[in-house]
């Protein structure tokens, strides 16, 4: 049996779909049987890690995901190689590949949040991922939450569709005081902080983060705000500007990946206010590194997190203002967080999410 993934999407343009290509091919390899094959396709940009291994094959393609001649390069390409199955982590991919495909979803934050889109994008991303759908022999969706949205708004058949929890990556989980140290002194972090990591997109709602920070009465909290920073949406600095609060906020910007697991060790709590995420892996890694968390009870956080995590309402400021203090406030609560938090982490690894994708492959091929 000769599987093909398409990793061509582990570019920095895609770090959480490229984060989870590379980890399920990792996962993959050792589990094939004798009569099986793994080739990851990838861009020759960017080049992947190559296991030795008469079993695995790695081939650099200059074929962007956004581009017409995948349409047919990509089938071309799986014939010659006598393919018996293909794996496609994105929407965007060749519509009829010539073979069994596997397609993965993370979520529909398009059409539930439309207001966020332009018209033009919500149209493009709905007609390219019913395309998908519909080539696809079986979706995988990166949590139950994603699955029902899928059903629900591309009224697939629920039998097509399974969902597969993503895991953190071994890295990330407690650190050593040396470790701490370093990228404290590095980002010149105060010893006490509450943590944000991810991007500004509206659905992540900072804006609510801002105005709940604001609110606090404990004058030593800081926020500290990390992850890509997209221009596009400034609303969080304008409304921290606005509302002219006392308590520092430091805005860090992108972190190295080196960096994210002593950076979640280091925080007090790590909090994510987010009202979407197909699956919310900051805050499985930020549970797998011992940080205690705070996070929104929508989607598919509660999924992750479990009893491991205080919850708020996302669209309730009040709410996220008193948690955000009982967190900061109470140390048995932070301990008994940190004991469920590495838990649950634990519940969660790339060779069981490798394990269910690769019966789904055997099963297709059969």
């Amino acid at each position: 049996m000769h599987l093909i993934l398409d990793a061509r999407t582990a570019t920095p343009h895609f770090p959480g779909i490229g984060r989870y290509v590379t980890s399920l091919a990792g996962a993959l390899l050792p589990q094939l049987a004798t009569n099986e094959r793994l080739t990851v396709l990838y861009d020759a940009a960017y080049p992947q890690p190559r296991p030795t291994s008469a079993q695995f094959q790695a081939i650099p393609l200059n074929l962007s995901p956004f581009g017409v001649a995948q349409q047919w390069a990509i089938p071309r390409l799986l014939k010659q190689l006598n393919a018996d199955l293909y794996h496609s982590p994105y929407y965007l991919m060749p519509y009829r590949p010539g073979v069994p495909t596997v397609l993965t979803v993370y979520d529909v934050i398009p059409l539930r949040f439309p207001a966020q889109s332009t018209l033009r994008a919500r149209l493009l991303f709905h007609a390219t991922t019913w395309l998908a759908l519909r080539t696809a022999n079986h979706v995988l969706a990166i949590s139950e939450a994603a699955r029902q949205d899928f059903v629900y708004h591309f009224h697939i058949s629920s039998e097509r569709i399974t969902a597969i929890p993503l895991a953190a990556d071994s890295t990330f989980c407690p650190q050593p005081p040396e470790a701490v140290a370093a990228v404290r002194a590095r980002y010149q972090l105060p010893e006490r902080f509450v943590l944000y990591l991810g991007s500004n997109k509206p659905h992540k709602n900072l804006v609510q983060l801002v105005e709940a920070f604001a609110q606090q009465p404990a004058p030593d909290m800081t926020l500290v705000i990390a992850g890509a920073w997209d221009a596009r949406y400034p609303e969080a600095r304008h409304r921290a500007r606005q509302r002219a609060v006392d308590h520092p906020i430091l805005w860090l910007g992108h972190i190295a990946e080196a960096d994210l697991p002593a950076l979640y060790a280091a925080s007090t709590s790590f909090v994510f206010p987010s009202r979407c995420e197909g699956f919310g892996l900051p805050v499985l890694e930020a549970l797998a590194c011992g940080a205690p968390v705070v996070c929104a009870n929508t989607a598919s956080l509660p999924e992750v997190a479990g009893d491991a995590a205080l919850y708020f309402d996302p669209d309730n400021v009040t709410d996220l203002a008193t948690k955000l203090q009982q967190i900061w406030t109470n140390t048995q609560l932070r301990a008994a967080l940190r004991a469920a938090g590495l838990r649950r982490a634990g519940a969660f690894s790339w060779e069981h999410t490798a394990a269910v994708t690769l019966a789904h492959y055997r099963e297709l091929c059969a």
